[in-house]
């Protein structure tokens, strides 16, 4: 819970320093930071995919979990879900940003990833990254939006607990084996993230959450497959 608290601690903290002074700051200095956290976020991530002991299991997981997103439209469904609701609250100074933020802050693979990846390994060095990204999505939306971001802490909170108390209850049953590929599958949402950051192009991470769900499937077919062949 360390790495959640200090993500929730971080939206507060910057939402109160963007009500200060947030308008004394560019709007070029604010997207050149986000580009320089995206090449630091797609630095994790490749450091995360690494981690698989198994590319071809990887890639597989990768592939199939992301055409059952990109079937489901998984990210253009959440995009649509978040713009009815600020649709609803459209006029509402508060509302519009404490619904606009939250959005923002929990619609992405690193409030699930960074929680389980704490839960099961200890490591919320992911949360960190992810506290400096809405750090300074924080200040930026505050400066034009108010208080009504900093509230948005108190639903990112529950949000990621969720995710980390699921996980927290299943680590007894992982093995090791299972939790370094679940962080190489993850590893791969982050990279793409970085990429979207960096504004390379449009990678739509959400698209492969999947993967997290049918990677034990997957590891069951390649550890029958390795039975099989002689």
């Amino acid at each position: 819970m360390i790495g959640t608290l200090i993500n929730v601690a971080s939206i507060v903290v910057f939402s109160l320093i963007g009500i200060a002074i947030g308008s004394r700051i560019g709007e070029e200095m604010k997207e050149y930071l986000m580009k320089v956290l995206g090449v630091v976020v797609l630095i994790i991530g490749i450091e995360m995919a690494f981690k698989t002991s198994n590319f071809a299991l990887l890639t597989v997981t990768i592939l199939v979990g992301s055409a059952i997103g990109s079937a489901m439209r998984i990210e253009e469904r959440l995009e649509d879900f978040g713009m009815r609701i600020e649709r609803r609250f459209e006029g509402s100074r508060f509302a519009e940003g404490f619904v606009a933020s939250t959005i923002l802050f929990c619609v992405g693979s690193m409030a699930v990833i960074g929680p389980i990846q704490e839960a099961l390994t200890g490591d919320f060095s992911l949360l960190i990254t992810k506290a400096m990204l809405d750090g300074i999505a924080s200040l930026a939306l505050s400066s034009a939006l108010g208080i009504g971001v900093a509230f948005s802490a108190v639903p990112v909170l529950l949000y990621q607990s969720f995710f980390f108390f699921a996980a927290l209850g299943v680590r007894e049953y992982a093995t090791d084996f299972l939790i370094s590929e679940l962080t190489a599958v993850g590893g791969v949402m982050i990279a793409a993230i970085g990429i979207n950051l960096m504004r390379l192009t449009n990678m739509k991470p959400g698209n492969m959450l999947p993967a997290l769900v049918i990677l034990p499937v997957v590891l069951k077919l390649f550890s029958l497959a390795t039975q099989v062949m002689p």
